[in-house]
């Protein structure tokens, strides 16, 4: 049994994995993301900060959930997320459509195909059926 303190409001908690926050913590991370989730959805053109203000949670908690994946904007100009790469503005995650493909492109053309095997064609038989012996 891992037991741990929980990041957020330091209660004693049985760990079981992912991020060290207790149940309590997580449910109410949950309640939280699903108001940032439906105050994005109603108003698609706002910004993180605004987000934050209006539902009360940490601007590190949105950013966290844009890099995740979990959250997305409407446009461009309300997420300050930035891809990792190459520095270009992006809705969510981490890196741009164009730098994903460049790293997708660049694992598959790491991993080397295996060469089908060419049966070896047969030699012909010169000495035929004859008896050999082995000298000793």
């Amino acid at each position: 049994m891992d037991v741990r303190n929980c990041r957020k409001c330091g209660k004693v908690f049985n760990y079981i994995g992912g991020i060290p926050i207790c149940p309590a913590c997580k449910e109410k991370q949950e309640e939280d993301f699903q108001r940032a989730k439906e105050y994005i959805r109603t108003h698609p053109d706002t910004t993180v900060a605004t987000v934050a203000e209006e539902c009360e949670i940490e601007v590190q908690q949105i950013r966290q959930w844009l890099r995740e994946e979990r959250l997305t904007f409407g446009s461009i100009e309300g997420s300050d997320l930035v891809c990792e790469n190459c520095g270009t503005k992006i809705l969510s995650g981490r890196f741009c459509d164009k730098c994903k493909n460049e790293v997708a492109k660049g694992l598959t053309d790491s991993i080397k195909k295996p060469d089908i095997a060419k049966p070896l064609p047969k030699k012909p038989d010169s000495t035929g059926n004859k008896m050999r012996f082995l000298n000793s």
